[in-house]
């Protein structure tokens, strides 16, 4: 294990043992709760989003023949996403793919769903 942690990005600070192992813990408690500062859903949540982007997926699986019908769904759908799971930039792109005709019966929102609940969401880092 290495005594030398890089600080404030060009700055080496020498660390005793005993530091730089309590640092270590830390950061590996940090990845075994997952990504650091990563949303926190509540079960319902979590719940509510996987049925909405599975009925939504399975509907439009079903009508993609009819684009509009398709469009109006994923509308509501994006909708529906963002009152329950809140502002994620991520839900835009899955409505992007979806209302592309013929790429319905891929199930984007169970996978843009999925990454929210996994990664979390794009934001900006401000200094």
């Amino acid at each position: 294990m290495s005594n030398t942690v890089r600080r404030d990005g060009d700055q080496d600070a020498k660390l005793s043992p005993a530091t730089a192992q309590s640092s270590d813990l830390s950061s590996r408690a940090a990845s075994a709760t997952g990504r650091a500062g990563a949303l926190r859903f509540s079960k319902w949540q979590i719940a509510m989003a996987i049925v909405i982007a599975a009925a939504s997926d399975a509907l439009c699986a079903f009508v993609v023949f009819a684009p509009p019908v398709v469009w109006g769904v994923d509308v509501l759908t994006a909708v529906l996403l963002f009152a329950v799971l809140g502002w994620h930039w991520l839900l835009l792109p899955g409505l992007a793919l979806e209302a592309i005709p013929g790429l319905g019966v891929i199930p984007f929102w169970l996978l843009v769903v999925g990454a929210i609940l996994v990664w979390g969401t794009a934001r900006p880092k401000f200094k």
